[in-house]
């Protein structure tokens, strides 16, 4: 291996050990162009890579979001229409996307592979810095915007993937707020402006902006190569030298981002969101204060303010969140730290309040501030933020999202601005540093000196206005109404031959010359074994336990499940309730406040859930449960179980205040999960219609929950005693000794102190009764369309095939990604417009279709319509079925960190899911061919033919389209 110091075409800026990461930190640059090279090596096999661009915009038409959906639409290399579907069908990539950020654009990827890895790298480097983009601008209408005229007759529409997405994003309030937050702090400069696009001025872009913003920015000279992982760091720098950057000689790009000038007053605000007919105007204001902290290069700063955040508004009954609560103003309380651009700053929202609130909210937040300022932050409270933050950076558990990835993101926040790429991973000395500062009254001056005794401050009142929606899209269409009539009948037939023009080259596949230019992997480079689950019971105390021993890092994974066949089926929405309710509430040893410095002090964190797992072996069978997580360090799992003790058995719920504070909370919680997830709501919600594991999820988490929420929170003052009743009645049914389940992910060492830990809780809770309650449940297609002040809609259709007699197969996995990037991709994102398709099929019998952020509705039931049409004249080579094959392969062998392959373990356990079936599926996936996909069309026809439909979205698209529903109905009543 070459060493980094023999390159010639690049200079080594510094090197050093990064201890938290374990790594060798390189930062490089580029001689010939200026490229800025940031290298983590380590032994991790989930290698990443990304090059990214300083792009800031200059106003609010998208170009930046635009551009990083553009260039991934082929290049000189690769000139094939999507090359980055064409690698998400067939690469074994463990991540691979593009971000828009308010200053920068990114294009990551990662795996484990290293030949697909390298392939993954050449065809992102090429899209970047020689897309189609100047050869074919229906590139840019596609996936910006364009004028759609179908006939001479027809009205004109705008149409294109940003611009349905941004109408999608700008459908939330909390959105609305975030975007115009910036907007008011920062009038000078790019933050100012919406990098993603309002939708109102995407269709200001035109096509030679777009390209001046590509050459201006998209060069080597203006650009963060970062590599991570376990690689031959000095053959892939050799590699990006030869085969693109020497191909470009330094260019001059001004993308400095400039500093706002602080206000020598604070700024003052009122705008709206829109709500529809039926909802109500009385708490539903958002009031928000929001002032600047310095510079994102402060790494003392950088983390300091994120412990503020859980100090004075995340923590259970942190003293800003608490006083305003108490003070009436709002149901709930948002806001924190937003960093990751140049200035960041601090918000304090409050939700669900009164415009006509807005001084008692600045009065109570200063007042608040200005008291705690003068008699000091509770220490506790922020050595134990300080402590669950640590504990959380060491841990490095970014989900499914590689930690690699999130580390190279996070040096961004420092590596964008011209500082130190290292300055906020390595973190250990800021840490020791605020630990020694709370004694010192570090944090107290930051409050006086950023949020209190700081002028560079916005103001801003969100409040609700009927029917925006509707009354913005009347505007658009008058608009485009008068576009059409200012044109020519030449002009008119010129529009409908360009509309016909796009669709024809949206559905003309790319030739098989070029399809063949993207590199892929063979079957023949793919490990046949699948990997193995393992798990060994135990019993301990009379309770069942299972072990899943791996390498920790000397954490102990806890998982404790109690069954909720315990409960009847009609208060199972009080287990929902409850998993908000528990660590929120005073305990009989500890206030909440305490309770959780308690537990951050002394672990990574306890929290409560609801989930369910399909039980393969009986027919609608499966198993509900309330899940109580804990991580802990090994020496602390006596804690763990203790902790969960006190919460379980001795929380006290008859503080009526308290409590309705919950609830309130809880409710916008479930509203803001709806509104962001809105496709999964709507697949959840027509699974329940003949789904009894769905009919759980919706009774307890899903649509269903929220509307039980509504009901709730309107009756409290008269229903209050009644609830807690409830509430304690459930508990007491719920956790018992003889209806629990332990599941511990650890190495042996952490098993050895389970044992003995878990006394702590098996003695102090009840044996129990053993009585079980059936879960029964209405089966019948509702079809609701549920009505929304959104400008998209989020449309499902589901159902089962095994009700119809046929059976699971690995195919099927090969057939979500058909489907997803393939048919319904082309027909939903690329012709339809919108932003996203899903689909899926499990082993229970259950399947989906869901379209996301979509303008259309009744078009997109009838491509559901196609799907089986399409599958009986599916005919595809074997260069395709293999992609197919290796796509597929790339989602069942994702990483996974130590907690989730525990989780998976325990489902499979619950489930009933052994290493044979395991295995079975993947031969199937790894042997198909196009004639075993042919066969899935029944199985695609059984589900359609369930009927299971749901819609939520706009509501005019769904009166409009009434013929579809059984129901139509307002998601939100208040």
């Amino acid at each position: 291996m070459k060493s980094l110091k023999d390159l010639t075409a690049y200079r080594i800026v510094d090197e050093r050990k990064m201890e938290e990461l374990n790594s060798i930190g390189t930062v490089l640059e580029h001689k010939k162009t200026g490229a800025r090279v940031f290298l983590v090596s380590n032994d991790d096999e989930n290698k990443v890579f990304y090059i990214g661009f300083r792009t800031p915009p200059s106003d609010d038409t998208g170009v930046p979001h635009i551009l990083e959906h553009s260039v991934l639409c082929g290049s000189d290399k690769f000139p094939v229409k999507d090359p980055f579907v064409e690698l998400v069908k067939g690469s074994l990539n463990t991540f691979l996307n593009a971000m828009t950020y308010p200053d920068k654009t990114v294009y990551p990827i990662a795996s484990c592979n290293d030949k697909d890895f390298q392939n993954l790298m050449d065809v992102y480097m090429d899209a970047v810095l020689h897309p189609n983009i100047y050869n074919e601008k229906k590139i840019f209408m596609q996936e910006g915007w364009h004028y759609e005229l179908e006939s001479e007759d027809s009205p004109v529409i705008y149409n294109g993937v940003v611009y349905n997405e941004m109408k999608g994003a700008f459908s939330s309030p909390e959105s609305v707020l975030d975007r115009y937050t910036q907007k008011m702090l920062f009038p000078d400069t790019c933050y100012g402006f919406e990098s993603g696009g309002d939708p109102k001025s995407v269709p200001d872009l035109t096509y030679e902006a777009f390209l001046d913003f590509h050459r201006t920015y998209y060069h080597p000279s203006n650009s963060f190569i970062y590599l991570y992982g376990d690689m031959d760091m000095a053959e892939k720098l050799e590699w990006l030298d030869e085969a693109y950057l020497s191909h470009y000689d330094k260019k001059e790009v001004d993308s400095h981002i400039d500093m706002q000038k602080p206000f020598t007053e604070p700024k003052d605000s009122r705008i709206t969101y829109s709500i529809t007919e039926d909802e109500p105007e009385e708490d539903a204001s958002y009031l928000s204060v929001s002032s600047v902290v310095g510079t994102d290069l402060d790494p003392k700063l950088y983390l300091a303010f994120q412990i503020l955040e859980y100090t004075l508004l995340d923590a259970p009954g942190a003293p800003l969140k608490q006083a305003l609560l108490d003070a009436g103003i709002g149901h709930d309380i948002l806001g924190g730290y937003d960093n990751g651009i140049l200035q960041p700053y601090f918000s304090v929202v409050a939700k669900d309040a009164n415009e006509e609130q807005k001084g008692e909210f600045l009065a109570v937040v200063k007042g608040t501030l200005r008291k705690l300022a003068e008699d000091g932050i509770n220490k506790k409270s922020l050595l134990a933020g300080l402590n669950y933050f640590e504990f959380r950076y060491r841990e490095a558990d970014f989900g499914t999202a590689p930690k690699g990835l999130m580390y190279g993101l996070q040096s961004l926040d420092s590596w964008l601005y011209d500082g130190d790429p290292m300055m906020h991973l390595e973190y250990q000395e800021t840490f020791d540093f605020l630990k020694k500062a709370v004694e010192e009254g570090y944090f107290e001056s930051l409050i006086r000196d950023y949020l209190l005794d700081n002028p560079f401050e916005a103001v801003i009142v969100v409040s609700p206005e009927r029917n925006l929606t509707a009354k913005e899209d009347a505007a658009v269409a008058k608009k485009l109404a008068e576009y059409k009539a200012g044109l020519s009948a030449q002009e008119v037939k010129a529009l409908v031959k360009e509309t016909e023009e796009l669709k024809n080259y949206q559905d003309t596949p790319s030739p098989s010359e070029e399809l063949e230019k993207i590199p892929m992997l063979s079957r023949e480079d793919i490990d046949r074994k699948a990997e193995e689950i393992h798990w060994k019971e135990h019993l301990m105390n009379g309770v069942l336990v299972l072990h899943q021993e791996m390498f920790t890092s000397g954490i102990g994974y806890l998982k404790v499940l109690f069954n909720t066949d315990r409960v009847p089926v009609e208060d199972l929405p009080y287990v929902g309730l409850l998993k908000s309710v528990l660590g929120y509430v005073d305990t009989e040893n500890f206030t909440y406040s305490d309770l959780t410095s308690e537990i951050h002090l002394n672990s990574g964190g306890i929290s409560f859930s609801t989930g369910s797992y399909v039980d393969l072996e009986r027919e609608n069978g499966f198993t509900g449960a309330f899940i109580a997580d804990v991580r802990v360090l090994y020496d602390k799992i006596g804690f763990g179980f203790d902790m969960l003790a006190e919460i379980l058995t001795r929380s006290k719920l008859e503080d009526e205040k308290r409590l309705g504070e919950i609830l309130r909370e809880t409710k916008s919680r479930s509203r803001m999960k709806l509104e962001g997830a809105s496709h999964s709501a709507a697949v959840a919600r027509a699974t329940s219609y003949f789904s009894a594991t769905a009919s759980f999820n919706d009774r307890t988490g899903g649509v269903g929950f929220y509307h039980f929420l509504e009901d709730v929170v309107k009756d409290y003052e008269k229903n209050s005693k009644a609830l807690i009743e409830k509430l304690k009645e459930v508990a007491a049914k719920l956790f018992t000794v003889d209806n629990m389940l332990v599941n511990v992910t650890s190495d042996g060492e952490g098993f050895a102190c389970v044992d003995g830990a878990m006394k702590g809780l098996t003695e102090a809770l009840p044996e129990g009764s053993g009585v079980v309650y059936p879960y029964l449940f209405e089966v019948g297609n509702r079809n609701e369309g549920f009505k929304t002040a959104s400008q998209v809609n989020y449309v499902a259709r589901c159902g089962n095939f095994k009700k119809a007699g046929f059976s699971y197969t690995g195919a099927l996995r090969i057939l979500k990604v058909i489907l997803s990037y393939d048919y319904l991709w082309i027909n939903l994102r690329v012709k339809g417009g919108a932003y996203g398709c899903m689909s899926g099929f499990g082993m229970s019998g259950e399947g989906y279709f869901v379209s996301y952020r979509d303008p259309n509705l009744a078009e997109t039931d009838q491509v559901y319509e196609g799907i089986v049409d399409y599958l009986e004249n599916f005919s595809v080579d074997e260069r395709d079925m293999t992609k197919y094959v290796i796509g597929t392969i790339s989602g069942l062998d994702t990483p996974l960190n130590p907690s989730d392959k525990g989780a998976r373990a325990l489902s499979a356990y619950l489930s009933h899911v052994s290493n044979e079936m395991l295995q079975k599926e993947r031969d199937q996936v790894l042997d198909a061919q196009a004639e075993d996909i042919r066969k899935l069309a029944g199985i695609v026809s059984a589900v359609l033919k369930t009927g299971s439909f749901c819609t939520i979205g706009n509501e005019e698209k769904i009166e409009n389209c009434k013929e579809l529903f059984g129901e139509i109905k307002n998601l939100y009543h208040g």
